[in-house]
C-alpha cells in the first residue's frame, strides 16, 4: 500500500507542478495575477477532447496544437489587457490588483464561452486507460504519461532558465524588475514572453489531465487555486520550487487519503500550505524580502 500511496501521490504531484509551473512565471516575472489560468487549463482539455473524439488525434500530437495556441493566446491577452495595465500602474501592489480585476472578468468570458460551445456536463474520455506495473503496483497508464510529461516539460523549461542567456534574462526580471534595464533587458518584452509561456505549460496541463480526469467548463477555478497553492508553497517565480512543491502535495494528499479520509484531503491541503506560510512566509525557496 506504502509503494501504491507513493506513486499516485508522485503523479498527482506532478500534474499540481505542470500546472503551477506557468503561474508562477506570469505571477513572478510578469506581475500579473491570473485568474483565469485555470479555463486555459480547461480550454485545452476541451481541445484535446475534441481532437481526440473527433479526428482521432492522439493527446500527445495534440500538445502540438494546444501548446502554440496557448503561447498565442497568453501573448496576445498580455499585449491587448495586461499591457495598459502594466504602463499605468504606479506600483507592482497596484498592478496586481488591477490585474485581478481584469483577469476575474476573462475568466467569465472565457467561462461563459466554454459553457455555450460543451454544456455543464462532465467531459471525458478513454486514452491509455490501463494498468501498467510499476514497482509491483499497478498505475493506469495516461497519469504515468501525465506524470512523464510534468517531468520532462518541467526539467526542459528548468535547464532553459538556467542555463541559457534568455533565462537569465527571465529569472533577472523576476528578481529585480527595477534594475534589469539597466544591463540592456527590454523589462516588457520579457514580462509579455514568460506570461506567454505562462499559456503554453497551462495548455499542456490542461491536455495532461484531460488523459485521466472529468472535468467541466467551470471547473477551471479550482486548478487555479490548486496552482496559486503551489505556487506560494515553491516561491513566486521560482519554477523547482513549483516543481518540487506540486509533487509535495500530490503525496501529501494521497497519503492522507489513503490512511486517513479522502474528505480530509482539502483541510490537508491548506493545513501544509498555512504551515509553511507560518514557517517560511516567502516559500520555501522563495526569497525573502529584505
Amino acid at each position: 500500500m506504502l509503494v501504491t500511496a507513493v506513486l499516485s501521490g508522485l503523479v498527482l504531484g506532478g500534474t499540481y507542478a505542470l500546472l503551477a509551473m506557468g503561474l508562477t512565471l506570469q505571477y513572478g516575472i510578469a506581475r500579473i495575477m491570473n485568474l483565469a489560468y485555470g479555463e486555459t487549463i480547461i480550454a485545452a482539455a476541451f481541445l484535446a477532447y475534441v481532437l481526440f473524439t473527433g479526428s482521432s488525434v492522439n493527446p500527445v500530437l495534440g500538445l502540438l496544437a494546444a501548446v502554440p495556441l496557448g503561447f498565442a493566446f497568453g501573448y496576445f491577452v498580455y499585449g491587448l489587457m495586461m499591457r495598459p495595465l502594466v504602463r499605468r500602474a504606479r506600483s507592482r501592489e497596484n498592478l496586481e490588483i488591477d490585474s485581478i480585476l481584469a483577469t476575474f472578468g476573462l475568466l467569465f468570458v472565457l467561462q461563459g464561452v466554454m459553457l455555450v460551445l460543451f454544456g455543464s456536463n462532465y467531459t471525458s474520455y478513454s486514452y491509455l486507460n490501463v494498468g501498467v506495473n510499476v514497482l509491483g503496483t499497478n498505475i493506469a497508464a495516461n497519469r504515468l504519461l501525465a506524470f512523464l510529461l510534468a517531468i520532462v516539460l518541467g526539467g526542459g523549461l528548468y535547464l532553459l532558465l538556467t542555463r541559457t542567456l534568455w533565462g537569465t534574462a527571465l529569472r533577472a526580471v523576476a528578481v529585480s524588475p527595477g534594475s534589469a534595464p539597466l544591463v540592456g533587458i527590454d523589462v516588457d518584452r520579457a514580462a509579455r514572453f514568460a506570461f506567454a509561456i505562462g499559456g503554453a505549460l497551462a495548455a499542456a496541463g490542461g491536455v495532461a489531465i484531460s488523459m485521466y480526469q472529468t472535468f467541466t467548463a467551470t471547473a477551471g477555478v479550482v486548478f487555479t487555486m490548486k496552482a496559486l497553492i503551489v505556487v506560494i508553497m515553491g516561491g513566486v517565480g521560482n519554477v523547482l520550487g513549483a516543481l518540487l512543491s506540486g509533487l509535495m502535495l500530490g503525496l501529501v494528499e494521497t497519503f492522507v487519503a489513503t490512511y486517513l479520509d479522502p474528505g480530509l484531503t482539502l483541510a490537508a491541503t491548506y493545513l501544509i500550505f498555512l504551515a509553511i506560510l507560518l514557517w517560511r512566509p516567502a516559500g520555501l525557496f522563495g526569497r525573502a524580502a529584505r
